[in-house]
């Protein structure tokens, strides 16, 4: 499994979900299922309305994983994805119970010093599990 912090420059969080948007629509296009992990159901539902309005001139399949997990991009919270082997692009402040399920796991880092404290550990933890997650600066 391929683990990458996507380091953002600014500390907004707006900014941080107009990338994870950006990269699931890049995913989608590659032809891999996306399960897009909120931090919250608040989250999760702004990710949905964000999808709707995001690329004007083109449709993003996507749907909340409780109306249709086998959309081509799912946004949840710790629900099983229903299609192995896709990319994770996780917003949550912790550690998918999932991980086996995915060939690539992002995590989308911005400048706000609480979350870069949680992302750091989230890299140590996945150090711990063996992995060897890459930096990638935006």
């Amino acid at each position: 499994m391929k683990v990458e912090f996507y380091v953002l420059s600014s500390a907004t969080p707006e900014g941080r979900l107009r990338a994870a948007c950006q990269l699931a629509s890049k995913a989608w296009k590659a032809g891999l299922p996306v399960f897009l992990r909120g931090s919250d159901a608040a989250q999760c539902a702004e990710l949905d309305q964000l999808l709707w309005q995001f690329r004007a001139e083109s449709f993003i399949p996507h749907n909340l994983h409780e109306e249709e997990p086998q959309a081509p991009i799912v946004i949840g919270l710790d629900q099983l994805p229903a299609q192995s082997g896709g990319v994770l692009l996780n917003l949550h402040p912790q550690l998918s119970p999932h991980l086996a399920q995915f060939s690539r796991v992002i995590e989308i880092v911005n400048q706000e010093p609480q979350l870069l404290a949680l992302c750091r550990e989230n890299f140590r933890q996945y150090r711990q599990l063996g992995h060897d997650p890459q930096r990638v600066e935006l």
